[in-house]
Order: C-alpha cells, then sequence, then structure tokens
C-alpha cells in the first residue's frame, strides 16, 4: 500500500515537473547560461509580437538566425550571422562560459558571436517587446550588447540611428546582397552629421540619395514627410559628437517601420492589423532626380521636365555636346565670373553682384550653418568672398554654400527659397529683356488683332454661306437612314455616362498643347502624352490620330471594355475625350514606362536592372490580370495582343497591362471565336489565331508563354534572325531545353544562380504555354499553380511553333492587320 502511494507520488511529482517546463518554456522570451535554443525552437518577446527564430530564406539552403515579427505577414527585421549561415539544422543558440551570446554549428563551433569583452560569469540574454535582442549581466542588470547597435536593414521605433558618442559606436543600416541573401549588400543608410543633419543612403560608400537638411521636424529635401506619414520622428544632437534619428509611434495594433531594400530602396512599410499583410506607404528614391548629383554641378533637377537636368539660370553646360546626349554628370559652368572686388567702395554703382531668388528647391549639398537672423542672412553671405547661395528656413535658421551647388532639385511644392549669385551682368540682361518685352508685347498684340479681324471676317462670310446652303437643301427630303458623321455614329455606339468626359481644353493644358516634350510615345493607331490636371493628378493621354483611317473601332472598343475593368494588375482608365472631332484615352500614369524599355537593353544602368525577384513578382502579377479577364471579371475577355511593350509598370514595378484596343468579349459558355480581322503583333500570335482567325484564352496563354520567355532571357523572340540556327526565342529555347541547357537561356545579368530549380520551372512552364496545338495548352488558373508550386509535377512540354511571321493569306482567308511593336500606351521619360 505504501508502496503504491509513493509511485502516485512520483508520477504526480513527474507530470507536474513536465506540465511546468512546458508552460514556462513556451512562453520563454530568454535564454541563461547551460541553456540551449536548438533549431527548431523559438524565442517570443512577452507581448507576442517579435521572436528569435531559426530561418532559411526562399529557394536558398543557408540557415540563419534572425528577430521577425510573429504574425502570418512575417519579415525578417535583424539578422545575427548574415556572413556566415548555417549549412544545416543542427546549429544551436547558447550563452558561452565568458558570458557572450553565440550560435554553434553542429561541430559545435561558433559561427557568431555577440564579442563582449571583458568576460562575464552570469549572463542572459533576452528578446524585449520593442523587438531588440539584449544581453544582461545578472549581477548589476547592466546591458552588455543588443541587436539595436548591431544593425540589419530594417529600421523599428527606439532604435538609433546615427553616432552615440557614448558607446562610441556609429549604427547604419545595411541592405541585404539580395531578396535571398542577407549578407551585406552594396547599399548603407544613416546620418551624415559633417555639416547640418541629413539622412543618406550610400552605394557602395558613394552618396545615393539625400533627404536634405533637419528642421527639427522633417527633412527638408522629402516632400512628402509630413507628420502623416512620419508620426513621432525626432532627431537629438547634443552638438558633442552624438546625433541619432529614432522615432516612436503608437497606433493601435498597426505597426510601422523602414527598411532598405537590396536594391537601395527606403521604404517604409505598414501593417494593419485588420488586413494583416504590410503595404509600402512611402519609399525613395521616388524619382529620377532624387539620384544623387544627377546633373552634376550647378545643374537643376526637375522630374517634370523634359529633359530632366537644366542648369541654372546664369550657368551654361560644362560640356555642350554631352549634355545634348543625356550625359549630365559633368554638369555646369558660370557664364559670367563675378566679380572680384567686395568692398562696396571700390564697385562702380550698380556694378555688384545680387542674388536670384529660386522657389520650391531641394537645396544644394554641403550647406553650413551660419549664426544670422534672417534679415542678415543675405548681407553675410554677400560679404563673404567665398559665399556663392544662401537660404534661410524656420526651424534651420541660415544656410551658406560655398563652392559647388551639387544636388539641387525643383519641387512641384514644398522646398525652400535658394538665393544663388550671379554676376551683375546677368541682371542687366534680364532688365534689357523686360524692357524689349515692353516694347514689342504691343507690337505684337496690335498685328494679332489685325489678323484676328480679318480671319473673322473671312469666316462670317463664309458662315453665311453654309446658312444659305442649309436653307436650300432643307427643301429636300432625306431618307430616315441617313448616316451622321463617323465620330457621331461612334459616340452612339457606347454609353459614356458611367465614364467621366474630359474636354478638350483641359487635356490641351495638361499636356501643354500636346507639346513634344510631353510625348510618351508612339502606339499602332496614335501618340501618348504626359500631363498633369489642375488638381495636380498625373495622366497618360493616348491621342488618336486624326490622320489615320485605322483605330476609331479600336477606341470604341477599348472604351467599352476598360471601363468595366477594375483590377490591381490592369492600366485604369480614367475617362475619355470626344470633342472638336478627337478620340482621347485618358489612363493613370505609370512612372516606370513598359516592361520592355526594362527588358530588351534601353537602360543599362545598374539600378533599373530587373533581378529575379522582380522578374518573378511581374510574371505572377501579369498572370492574375489575365487570370481576372479570362475567368474572374464581368465579362469574359480575351486581349489578343498581351506583349512586353503592353505591360506597364508603376513606381514599384508593380505590372499592369494596357492597350484593350484590340480585346474581345466572348460568351460565358464559349471556349473560342472566330474573326476575319487578325490583329496582333508578330512573335507573340499563336499559330491558330494567325492562321485561321481562331482565338481563346489558350491564345492569350501562348502570348503569355512568350512574354514569360523573353522576361526570363532578356531578349525578344523576333530578336534571332536565325542566330545559332533558330529562327525564334521559342525555338532557341526548345533546343536548349532537349539538350539540357537551359541555363543558357537566362539573362546573363541575373546572379541568382542558386535559384537554378526556380527558373528552370519557369522555363518549363513557359514552354507549355507555348506548345503548337491549343488544346495540350494549360488555361491561365493552372499557370499560376505551376508557377507557385500548388501543382508539383509538371507534363513535358511538346515542341512550340517555331515560326516569328504568319504565312501569307490566300484569298478567302483571313486578312491580317499587325500592331507595330510599340507599346500603345508607352510611358517614356528621358533617363
Amino acid at each position: 500500500m505504501k508502496l503504491s502511494l509513493s509511485c502516485k507520488n512520483i508520477l504526480l511529482c513527474c507530470a507536474f515537473l513536465v506540465l511546468f517546463f512546458l508552460i514556462t518554456n513556451a512562453s520563454s522570451d530568454s535564454i541563461s547560461i547551460n541553456e540551449f535554443l536548438q533549431d527548431s525552437e523559438t524565442l517570443v518577446s512577452n507581448n507576442k509580437t517579435f521572436k528569435l527564430v531559426f530561418f532559411c530564406p526562399e529557394n536558398s539552403a543557408n540557415r540563419y538566425v534572425g528577430i521577425m515579427f510573429n504574425m502570418k505577414s512575417q519579415s525578417v527585421i535583424w539578422v545575427a550571422n548574415r556572413d556566415q549561415p548555417l549549412q544545416d539544422s543542427s546549429g544551436r543558440v547558447t550563452i558561452s562560459e565568458d558570458g557572450n551570446l553565440v550560435i554553434l554549428n553542429g561541430q559545435g563551433k561558433s559561427v557568431w558571436s555577440s564579442n563582449i569583452s571583458p568576460a562575464v560569469r552570469n549572463s542572459t540574454a533576452q528578446l524585449l517587446d520593442t523587438g531588440n535582442l539584449v544581453l544582461k549581466d545578472n549581477s548589476s542588470e547592466r546591458v552588455l550588447w543588443e541587436s539595436f547597435s548591431d544593425l540589419s536593414d530594417s529600421y523599428l521605433q527606439n532604435m538609433k540611428l546615427g553616432t552615440d558618442k557614448s558607446t562610441n559606436t556609429t549604427n547604419l543600416l545595411k541592405s541585404w546582397r539580395s531578396p535571398v541573401d542577407p549578407s551585406d549588400g552594396s547599399f548603407s543608410a544613416g546620418i551624415q552629421t559633417e555639416t547640418i543633419p541629413q539622412i543618406f543612403i550610400w552605394k557602395n560608400g558613394l552618396p545615393h540619395w539625400r533627404s536634405g537638411p533637419w528642421d527639427k521636424q522633417v527633412f527638408i529635401g522629402v516632400p512628402n514627410m509630413t507628420s502623416f506619414y512620419f508620426s513621432g520622428f525626432e532627431l537629438v544632437n547634443d552638438n558633442m559628437g552624438t546625433t541619432y534619428f529614432y522615432y516612436s509611434y503608437y497606433q493601435g495594433d498597426d505597426i510601422l517601420y523602414l527598411v532598405l531594400n537590396s536594391t537601395g530602396f527606403l521604404q517604409q512599410k505598414y501593417l494593419y492589423a485588420r488586413k494583416n499583410e504590410w503595404e509600402v506607404t512611402w519609399a525613395t528614391p521616388s524619382n529620377e532626380c532624387d539620384f544623387y548629383r544627377k546633373c552634376g554641378p550647378f545643374g537643376s533637377c526637375d522630374s517634370e521636365s523634359s529633359p530632366i537636368c537644366s542648369c541654372l539660370q546664369g550657368f551654361k553646360p560644362k560640356n555642350q555636346e554631352e549634355w545634348v546626349k543625356g550625359n549630365w554628370t559633368n554638369g555646369c559652368i558660370r557664364k559670367t565670373v563675378l566679380e572680384k572686388e567686395r568692398n562696396n567702395s571700390n564697385i562702380e554703382q550698380g556694378k555688384q553682384d545680387w542674388f536670384l531668388k529660386l522657389q520650391s528647391m531641394k537645396v544644394p549639398d554641403y550647406p553650413i550653418w551660419v549664426p544670422s537672423a534672417k534679415e542678415d542672412c543675405e548681407s553675410d553671405c554677400f560679404r563673404n568672398f567665398s559665399c556663392i547661395a544662401y537660404s534661410y528656413y524656420r526651424g534651420i535658421g541660415c544656410m551658406h554654400w560655398e563652392g559647388s551647388l551639387i544636388d539641387s532639385q525643383k519641387f512641384s511644392k514644398g522646398g525652400a527659397d535658394l538665393f544663388i549669385r550671379l554676376a551683375y551682368t546677368e541682371q542687366e540682361k534680364k532688365k534689357s529683356n523686360k524692357v524689349a518685352i515692353r516694347i514689342i508685347v504691343p507690337i505684337i498684340c496690335t498685328i494679332v488683332i489685325a489678323i484676328l479681324g480679318y480671319i473673322s471676317s473671312k469666316l462670317l462670310a463664309k458662315h453665311r454661306g453654309r446658312k444659305r446652303k442649309r436653307e436650300l437643301l432643307s427643301k429636300k427630303s432625306f431618307p430616315s437612314y441617313y448616316k451622321l458623321s463617323l465620330a457621331r455614329d461612334d459616340i452612339n455606339r457606347v454609353k459614356f455616362e458611367d465614364l467621366p468626359i474630359y474636354s478638350f481644353d483641359m487635356l490641351a493644358n495638361a499636356t501643354d498643347n500636346f507639346h513634344l516634350s510631353s510625348k510618351l510615345g508612339q502606339g499602332g493607331f496614335g501618340s501618348v502624352y504626359k500631363g498633369k490636371l489642375p488638381e495636380g493628378q498625373e495622366i497618360a493621354v493616348k491621342r488618336l490620330s486624326q490622320s489615320s483611317g485605322q483605330g476609331q473601332e479600336e477606341f470604341m472598343n477599348e472604351v467599352v471594355v476598360i471601363s468595366k475593368l477594375q483590377h490591381r494588375n490592369l492600366v485604369r482608365l480614367l475617362g475619355c475625350c470626344i470633342e472638336r472631332g478627337e478620340k482621347m484615352l485618358v489612363y493613370e500614369y505609370m512612372p516606370k514606362r513598359s516592361l520592355d524599355a526594362y527588358l530588351f537593353g534601353v537602360h543599362i544602368e545598374e539600378e533599373y536592372f530587373l533581378d529575379w525577384s522582380k522578374r518573378v513578382i511581374i510574371i505572377e502579377g501579369i498572370g492574375r490580370g489575365l487570370l481576372y479577364l479570362h475567368r474572374d471579371s464581368r465579362l469574359r475577355i480575351i486581349h489578343r495582343d498581351l506583349k512586353a511593350s503592353n505591360i506597364l509598370l508603376d513606381e514599384y514595378l508593380n505590372p499592369k497591362i494596357s492597350d484593350f484596343g484590340m480585346a474581345r468579349i466572348i460568351a460565358g459558355n464559349q471556349d473560342q471565336a472566330n474573326t476575319i480581322r487578325v490583329v496582333g503583333t508578330y512573335g507573340y500570335m499563336a499559330p491558330e489565331y494567325a492562321m485561321t482567325g481562331r482565338f481563346s484564352e489558350k491564345s492569350d496563354v501562348y502570348s503569355f508563354g512568350v512574354l514569360l520567355l523573353e522576361i526570363i532571357s532578356g531578349r525578344r523572340n523576333t530578336s534571332f534572325y536565325q542566330e545559332d540556327g533558330a529562327l525564334s526565342l521559342l525555338a532557341w529555347a526548345w533546343k536548349l531545353w532537349n539538350e539540357n541547357k537551359i541555363v543558357e537561356l537566362v539573362d546573363s545579368k541575373i546572379i541568382e544562380l542558386q535559384l537554378k530549380k526556380e527558373i528552370h520551372r519557369c522555363v518549363h512552364v513557359g514552354l507549355l504555354c507555348v506548345q503548337e496545338y491549343a488544346e495540350d495548352r494549360p488555361n491561365v488558373s493552372t499557370v499560376l499553380s505551376m508557377l507557385t508550386r500548388e501543382i508539383d509535377d509538371l507534363p513535358s512540354p511538346k515542341q512550340p511553333a517555331f515560326t516569328t511571321r504568319p504565312t501569307p493569306s490566300k484569298k478567302g482567308s483571313s486578312r491580317i492587320q499587325v500592331s507595330v511593336n510599340d507599346v500603345s500606351i508607352t510611358i517614356m521619360e528621358a533617363r
């Protein structure tokens, strides 16, 4: 009996110990000496917001220890062993004998350490509710080391970005090498404190972007920096060597943080608790002018002008030939040197230098703070032999510049007033111009009035003649089927009440009267212009060529089709114009132009290169847009002209399908349809469509397959011309597939070779899409499932159609109309 009770007591004690261990271990946020965190285990902060885990980036075999958000929308915010990955899952985190936090591999060798010195016998590592991993001395509670002092690529609230003299440390954000490689990349970000504090992004140690000076509330070189986006940000500057930037943000369960990505963009990400997904709410550089020193010394950049670079008034290009070619790095030089004598008593009256006011400017780099009152800022600059510009900004005070004016930018709103020093002769020219204007303008006005009077009299006489003619014709009877003009007939075919109508004058004003400098590109049936509406919204205006007999049907078709569609991967139609015999479509403006500009070598600068992760996002986005057209929209739509130049990219390189002039709506129970008017682009048309006029979802899938292979290879389908014995990109891909040399197909600029399996899978899917017979091709839904590995086993592809040109039509066969291989709505800008 006693033995039985003893056994029961032992069992109860064991159960209690196991339960206690499970409860404490499940909620553990710390690790002490002689304790180990195994690869499968996790430290979770007390508030359950953050966790310390072993993780493996997508498509990588390397394992790392890092901190991430403890939620469905996980994002890694700190990595310990960035440059020393573990090769398997046998790694451990522990406290070493000298008190350091260390990561050990399977052989017990340290691959990372907190490197505190001198040694501490009793320490504990704890993951705090702020996301900060701290190492504390248990005897004194002193913090020995913290992850907030060893930043990765992410910037959370309460982190210090800058220089802390008390700890003799400089904290910088350091980008990942690539989206799947957390080792140190090319970009870093931090505070530059040599002059007035500014945030910089550096690329390989050289300036890449800067924020402009801090005015104790915002950085004045960031126009969108407002309390809405940057609530709680603060700069600490004790003027004794300690300067750091931090913020404290609280908005319920919502989370905000910054990340410096592998391509050099500083993004602000916001997590809406209700949606449980991250959204990028702000990013920089946001346009071409944000890149440092874009227009060289004494140059000014304006993203809304074409070209974007111009010399400041009083200056001229240093190298005119290079400047005209768009190479602005050498900048500008003065047209007239400044007066050498600064003593007012020795300068003739009216012969002294003066200051020209430039409004809404991003002030140049290297500002010098001067302890001058607002009313003395100009005079103090004037008396300084070296001062070439000044600005006074509330919250900063007086700033002077010496040497060169570098990285100036013209803003549409915000910014500061910049006063630049010019020679007196520039002011004389200005005065002469004003006098000339006062004399010439009245003369011109007189001539114009006379000409207008003459023209008006002629038009009045012509109008009277027409009126008499109509009165005579009205006496005759006309058939009831009398046709109105083509424009009026077209208008009657569409209900416009659901689509905003823009006036011709409004669009003319928005595009500077359709000036050549506003032209973005040339489509098959007209030109596309960049415009800006009075409220500031940027638009793209597609203007149908009046001299062309083509395009009338395409215009009306596009109004009918796209006005009824709403999807994040389709370009949004804002409205149209049908005045004065014009036909114009107004679209949202896509600042990053069309996909072909990035794929086919138009832009060779590194910052415009599409790495593999961007290409995957673009491929999947196009697929989702196509799926919406085929299956998810109210209408069932076949695009019929899917190609790289009809894929536009927004500021974050998200793809949007454009140009629905050739699209067709088919019945929900139809699998295919026929046409006697074949439209499309050589190289993208499915063989059954090009030869017989039969189109279906599978003809769009064929075009998508061609586009997929172009995105992978960086080459046009029609760019081979018998190269390597191949008629087209499809033939070349098929040849390499059969020879097991598919790596040779991949764009040589893609360096993510560790993603070989993923790239190989995308080529496999592309070849399935371009099979010669439509019934062999998968539908778009299946294609997306294949790309995302929802369908793991893929069938072997059959031989694709190799021809890049349709066979000449015989008598009685379909009439083929081929689109020029340009984007229908191409967003092109000078680079």
